[in-house]
């Protein structure tokens, strides 16, 4: 099964350490980098903003135990957003090109 996943960083440069490590490991077959993001959330007990980075990876879902692990030893957050979201369906040559680059 093909999945987004959605993980916001502190800041651009965290965002790129984080994309360049899960193509490296061959966890991801592309990754964008939305910067400027303004997150609001409920953070110990009280409501929260940052300006974050948002990456956004194509990948499989047999990867993302290994992607969360990863993106957990290289993060600044003590509970960084980590969701996936399945890939209903797509372009069948983008999906190819997704297996083919996570080879």
């Amino acid at each position: 099964m093909y999945i987004v996943i959605f993980i916001t960083a502190s800041n651009k440069n965290e965002a790129e350490r984080i994309a360049r490590a899960l193509l490296k490991n061959k966890l991801a077959a592309c990754v964008n980098i939305v910067g400027g993001v303004e997150s609001f959330f409920w953070w110990q007990g009280k409501i929260d903003s940052a300006s974050e980075a948002l990456l956004v990876i194509k990948s499989k879902k047999q990867k993302l135990n290994k992607i969360i692990k990863l993106v957990k030893s290289m993060h600044s957050y003590e509970v960084p957003e980590i969701i996936a979201l399945p890939i209903a369906s797509g372009s069948r040559q983008y999906l190819k090109w997704i297996d083919e680059s996570l080879r």
